[in-house]
């Protein structure tokens, strides 16, 4: 199908916050959450917004790409923790860069890179469109309960970015949803409206972990599976894999259910934590800046999360 990658872009917030610093917070430990996550430290804003990171993402990823903002056709951003319904991610974006295309927002949580990509994929195709700026951001920070240890060490802030344009590197994709708020929620502001008389839910992060986990190795296996096979290619032609950074175990069931090596996973979770619809974005721009992936290439991307929703990809470097 019709695209292949010209660059990739990310950015983080500079406060790092440590396992330890959370301890001030939450009864917890550095042991507890490193066994049952894998996370070590989370970047976190203390002034940005997910549309600041999204626009440092963007313009790394065009400097990445070798073109200019003028040749800009499209912007995608994908985000459940815009700081504004408008202007939106992606909005903002466009005028930061001075770039003149429509521009969108998407939501679809933890998924939502790849669901981005995928429809700047379908524009593509479509044909009128030859550059494209994909993005996730995400200032979860924002959305978290901070005196809830189940959620609030896991998260962090931060964005990636890719430039896509016409080729034939996009081989595979997948695309999952099951609407229901019982295994992930994240409410978003009630309102003061004196009519309404529904429940106002507080806006944070709701996750049922055991029930997520489950999710989460059944899709991840299940889509890099059926992507792989609809390429006509077999699990053992992959020579990257660029998954969710959710939860370390996740990653690790994934990879012996698969049986790719654990070396062949894009693996930052320790340093990052997960950063919702930027994970994998900033993954993918990881394993573009270390030199590893070469033209040629077989990169397998699989997200999941909150919808329930899952999506996958192969893409040809």
């Amino acid at each position: 199908m019709a695209i292949k990658i010209l660059g990739t872009g990310s950015y983080v917030p500079e406060k790092i916050v440590t396992n330890d610093d959370l301890t001030k917070l939450v009864d917890t430990s550095d042991e507890w959450i490193v066994q049952r996550v894998g996370v070590k430290e989370r970047h976190i804003s203390v002034n940005e917004t997910a549309a600041d990171f999204a626009i440092y993402a963007a313009k790394e990823a065009l400097e990445s790409a070798g073109i200019s903002a003028e040749e800009v056709d499209l912007i995608i951003a994908a985000s459940v923790s815009a700081d504004s319904v408008s202007p939106t991610v992606a909005g903002s974006v466009q005028a930061a860069i001075g770039a003149s295309c429509p521009a969108f927002d998407i939501n679809s949580a933890c998924s939502g890179f790849l669901f981005a990509l995928d429809t700047a994929v379908s524009y593509i195709m479509r044909g009128g469109i030859r550059n494209a700026i994909v993005i996730g951001a995400e200032r979860m920070s924002k959305i978290i309960d901070w005196t809830d240890r189940s959620t609030c060490v896991i998260f962090g802030d931060g964005a990636g970015a890719a430039v896509v344009t016409p080729g034939d590197g996009y081989l595979a994709s997948k695309l999952f949803t099951s609407g229901s708020n019982e295994v992930i929620e994240i409410p978003s502001y009630g309102g003061d409206s004196p009519f309404f008389e529904g429940e106002k839910k507080k806006p944070y992060a709701f996750m049922d972990g055991q029930e997520t986990f489950k999710f989460a190795v059944s899709k991840m296996t299940d889509d890099v599976k059926l992507v792989t096979e609809e390429a006509g290619l077999r699990l053992e032609d992959i020579d990257h894999v660029v998954p969710h950074q959710a939860n370390i175990r996740i990653i690790d069931f994934a990879s012996k259910r698969l049986k790719i090596p654990k070396e062949k996973f894009v693996v930052n979770i320790e340093r990052y934590g997960n950063t919702s619809a930027a994970s994998v974005a900033i993954a993918l721009d990881e394993l573009n800046k270390s030199g590893r992936v070469k033209r040629g290439d077989i990169v397998a991307m699989s997200a999941f999360g909150g919808g329930l929703s899952s999506a996958a990809c192969i893409i040809k470097w």
